[in-house]
């Protein structure tokens, strides 16, 4: 028996490495979005304060700012899931063992279930680097590409 519970301890190991990775990965998109947060409170404030082509800039860095929010959100709920299914992969495995019940499948499927889950995160990821390399792109006007220096 005690053999069985080191194998079934083994055998959620991956898992549990899984899971770390995932956390730090929370942790990453967490301090994006406080970054986030705050250059969208401070462009509010610029909001009202600004006119014309200025103006123009701040509300394209808001909405640009918006949509970051909302896509690091749902990677972030797209995590928390993942992670959720890697904790019941790990609880069917131990089921298994000390019930005797055919779990295995179900927790393959809840394993297969979390990594598509991560790779669905890691994609929303992906889309929130590209909006915030667009952000980060200089305006054409203040490139002045038209005079040689």
């Amino acid at each position: 028996m005690d053999v069985m519970i080191a194998q079934t301890i083994q055998l959620a190991l991956a898992p549990v490495f899984v899971l770390v990775a995932i956390g730090n990965i929370i942790a990453t998109l967490t301090a994006r979005l406080g970054r986030v947060v705050d250059r969208a409170r401070q462009l509010q404030k610029m909001h009202g304060e600004t006119e014309g082509m200025q103006h123009d800039l701040v509300v394209r860095e808001i909405r640009m700012s918006d949509n970051r929010i909302n896509l690091i959100g749902r990677a972030l709920r797209l995590l928390v899931m993942a992670a959720l299914c890697i904790g019941l992969t790990v609880v069917l495995l131990f089921l298994e063992e000390f019930a005797h019940v055919g779990l295995n499948p179900v927790a393959a499927g809840s394993f297969i279930l979390a990594i598509s889950l991560l790779m669905w995160a890691l994609l929303v990821f992906l889309r929130e680097t590209r909006e915030a390399t667009a952000a980060l792109r200089i305006p054409e006007e203040f490139l002045e590409k038209d005079r040689e220096l």
